[in-house]
């Protein structure tokens, strides 16, 4: 059955402003996020020629652009899609359960470091290690609960307060250490990207290491 020619036509108006819509969105979601274009079209695969053009509203986008598009920014399509032509400052951050362990995303950008609040449900099956190996470096700081963390030939247990930092192309696992649950942060970057901690500065005449005056 056909639509009535005034249903039609909003339909089409609806869709329009739509497609519209989402170039201003795409922008602030990136510079919301500190992104390059570069940075996102590493991400995407796509140009940055392509990038700015539907950004300015001067490409039309289409599903194949907007799928890499909404995964790289952490959104859904209809978030994308259905965006007021001036964005939304405010994110919605979705909880993920994968690998027995609730994951919140805690940053939203394409390339840098990725942060992520983990929290091990009480009881949880994850209890038998599988060590795993990939490329990067991970940053992990417990909030609360025990976590074990096997590293190699090592088995580690870090109680709140406590950090730990790897090669995750080192073989590494980690869940609960007992019937617990655990949260604990994590920092998780391409190889070559670690956290970087600045000390506090020492004051005038505080002890040095080799027990010298500052």
């Amino acid at each position: 059955m056909s639509l009535p020619v005034w249903q039609a036509d909003g339909v089409d108006d609806d869709l329009e402003h739509a497609l519209v819509s989402v170039g201003p969105r795409l922008r602030a979601l990136r510079r919301q996020r500190e992104t390059t274009l570069a940075d996102l079209s590493a991400a995407t695969g796509i140009s940055v020629s392509t990038l700015s053009r539907l950004e300015s509203g001067a490409r039309r986008p289409t599903l194949e652009l907007l799928l890499p598009l909404a995964k790289a920014h952490g959104v859904t399509l209809d978030e994308l899609v259905d965006a007021p032509p001036t964005g939304d400052p405010r994110i919605h951050l979705r909880p993920v359960v994968r690998y027995g362990m609730t994951m919140l995303p805690l940053t939203r950008r394409a390339g840098g470091i990725q942060a992520y609040k983990l929290v091990i449900a009480a009881g949880s099956a994850r209890r038998q290690p599988e060590p795993k190996t990939h490329e990067g470096y991970e940053w992990l700081y417990v909030l609360n609960g025990r976590l074990r963390i096997v590293l190699g030939e090592q088995d580690l247990v870090l109680s709140p307060g406590e950090a730990a930092e790897f090669d995750t192309r080192l073989p590494h696992w980690f869940g609960a250490a007992d019937d617990n649950a655990v949260e604990f942060l994590s920092l998780f970057g391409s190889q070559g990207e670690r956290a970087h901690l600045r000390a506090r500065p020492k004051a005038k005449g505080e002890p040095t290491r080799d027990g010298g005056r500052g």
